[in-house]
C-alpha cells in the first residue's frame, strides 16, 4: 500500500503541476505511463473475435488508433482496438499463413504491408470507393516472417526471409532489390564481416538455438529471445567483436554480462519480445506455458504473471503512447490489456510452480540423445514432408499468377467465391 501512495501521490503531483502549466505533457506522460502501479493493475481489456485461424501478427498504427492483425486464414483485418469493432477486413492474396502485418506511415492507413508463409510480399491498398486493391510486391524462397519499416518513411521497408535475403522495396517503384544474403562469414576476409556481435558467452559457438524475437530500446539496448532459452538485454557497450569465436576466454570473462530474464519457454512457435512503457521500462514475452510475463527490464524482477492464451502466447505489441497493449497466440483472437483492476494485482500462487515447470521443459529437452538411426529417419522424414509442401505450394502460386501484378480488388469484408481454398475458413491451429 505504501508504493501505491507513493505512486498515486507522484501522479496526482504531476498532473497539478501541468495544469497549471508548471510541467511538460511529456513528463506526464512518462511519469504515469511508466508506473509500476499501473503495471500490477493490467487486466484483461476485451477480446478481437474475428480471425478463423491462428492469429500471428498484430501492429497499431503510428497514432494508436487502429491495429491491424494477420492470421492463418489469410485474412487482414483492420480494427477499432478502443471499441473492439471491425473497421474492415479483405482477403490477402497469400496461399500460406500471414506473419507480418506493417501499416505504412503518412498513408493516412491506407497501405498495408504483408508477408506469409508462401514467400510472397503483398501490399494491401485500401481505395477511396471503399475497395482494398492487392498484388504482390516480391517472394523470398521459403516462409518470411518479418517486415521492418524505414523510420518516417511512407514508401520504403525490408524483409528478411528463410532464404537468407534481405530485400528492399519502395513502393514508388515496381521491383524488389536482393540487397545482401545472410550466410556465415569467413574470418579470415574482411568483406561483408559484422562490424560488432552480441550474444551471451555461453552459446557463443553453439549451434543448438536461434533467436525468434528482437527489439531495441530508445537507448539503444538490444533485446533478443532466444528458442528454448532465455532474453536477454544488451547495452550498446557489449558487443564482442566481428568474430566471437576468436575473442579469448580471459576477455570474455572481463566483459559485463547482459541482463537475463528468466521464467518463461520459448520452444514450440516463433515468439517475439517488446519493451513496455514510455521509456522502455519492462520487457514483454509470450510463452509457451500460455502465460505473459512482465519484467522489470532494470534487474529482472518479475512483476506480472498473466494468462494470455489457452495453449501459447506468441506476439505481444505495445500501444506507442498509451499503458495498452495486445497479445495473440493460438487462440483464434486478440487480446487487449490495460489498467483497469481497481487494486494491483499479485503474481499468481503458482508462479514458481510454472516457472519451474518451464525451466524443467528446457533442460529436459536440452539432455535428449538420438542415435545416427533415429537422426536420418527424422531428416528422411522432414525431407519428404518440405518437398511435398514446396510441392503444393508451387502448385497453387502457379495457378493464381496470371495476372498476379495486375492487382486484386476486394470489397471490405469480402471476396469473389475462388480467392479462398477449400476448408480454409476451419482451419485449426497447429504448432510447429
Amino acid at each position: 500500500m505504501e508504493s501505491l501512495s507513493k505512486g498515486s501521490r507522484g501522479g496526482f503531483a504531476e498532473l497539478w503541476r501541468r495544469q497549471v502549466g508548471l510541467s511538460q505533457p511529456r513528463s506526464v506522460e512518462r511519469l504515469i505511463g511508466g508506473s509500476e502501479v499501473l503495471v500490477k493493475r493490467i487486466d484483461l481489456y476485451g477480446k478481437l473475435d474475428g480471425h478463423e485461424g491462428c492469429v500471428n501478427a498484430v501492429e497499431f498504427n503510428s497514432t494508436g488508433d487502429f491495429l491491424v492483425s494477420g492470421s492463418d486464414d489469410t485474412e487482414v483485418i483492420l480494427w477499432n482496438w478502443a471499441t473492439r469493432t471491425k473497421k474492415l477486413s479483405y482477403p490477402s492474396g497469400h496461399i500460406d499463413n500471414i506473419f507480418q502485418t506493417r501499416i505504412m506511415p503518412f498513408t493516412d492507413d491506407r497501405k498495408i504491408v504483408t508477408s506469409a508463409g508462401d514467400g510472397q510480399i503483398r501490399l494491401g491498398q485500401i481505395l477511396e470507393d471503399g475497395w482494398v486493391d492487392t498484388k504482390r510486391l516480391g517472394k523470398h524462397q521459403g516462409r518470411v516472417y518479418k517486415l521492418a519499416i524505414e523510420p518516417g518513411s511512407p514508401h520504403i521497408f525490408y524483409s528478411c526471409g528463410e532464404d537468407g535475403f534481405i530485400q528492399h522495396f519502395d513502393l514508388r517503384s515496381h521491383s524488389a532489390t536482393k540487397l545482401f544474403w545472410n550466410y556465415q562469414w569467413d574470418a579470415s576476409s574482411n568483406s561483408d564481416r559484422p562490424v560488432n556481435t552480441f550474444c551471451p558467452h555461453h552459446l557463443i559457438g553453439y549451434n543448438g538455438v536461434h533467436i525468434t524475437g528482437l527489439a531495441y530500446s530508445k537507448k539503444s539496448e538490444l533485446l533478443v529471445s532466444y528458442n528454448d532459452e532465455l532474453v536477454y538485454l544488451f547495452q550498446k557497450n557489449m558487443g564482442i567483436g566481428p568474430d566471437p569465436p576468436s575473442v579469448p576466454a580471459e576477455s570474455l570473462q572481463k566483459q559485463e554480462q547482459p541482463q537475463v530474464y528468466i521464467g518463461h519457454r520459448n520452444s514450440q512457435t516463433v515468439k517475439g519480445v517488446s519493451f513496455f512503457g514510455p521509456s522502455d521500462e519492462y520487457v514483454l514475452s509470450g510463452s509457451d506455458c500460455g502465460h505473459i510475463f512482465i519484467w522489470k527490464k532494470k534487474g529482472g524482477q518479475l512483476l506480472r504473471l498473466m494468462v494470455g492464451d489457452r495453449q501459447v502466447v506468441n506476439q505481444l505489441e505495445p500501444h506507442p503512447h498509451f499503458p495498452v497493449f495486445a497479445t495473440s497466440g493460438m487462440e483464434k483472437n486478440i487480446k487487449l490489456w490495460a489498467p483497469l483492476a481497481n487494486d494491483p494485482i499479485p503474481l499468481p500462487d503458482n508462479a514458481e510452480e510454472i516457472m519451474e515447470a518451464n525451466r524443467q521443459g528446457r533442460e529436459d529437452r536440452s539432455r535428449i540423445t538420438l542415435n545416427p538411426d533415429v537422426i536420418m529417419h527424422v531428416l528422411r522424414l522432414q525431407r519428404r514432408q518440405t518437398l511435398a509442401y514446396i510441392e503444393r505450394r508451387y502448385t497453387r502460386a502457379d495457378q493464381d499468377s496470371d495476372g498476379e501484378d495486375e492487382g486484386e480488388a476486394y470489397i471490405f469484408g469480402l471476396s469473389d467465391g475462388d480467392s479462398s481454398e477449400e476448408g480454409l475458413n476451419n482451419r485449426e491451429c497447429n504448432i510447429s
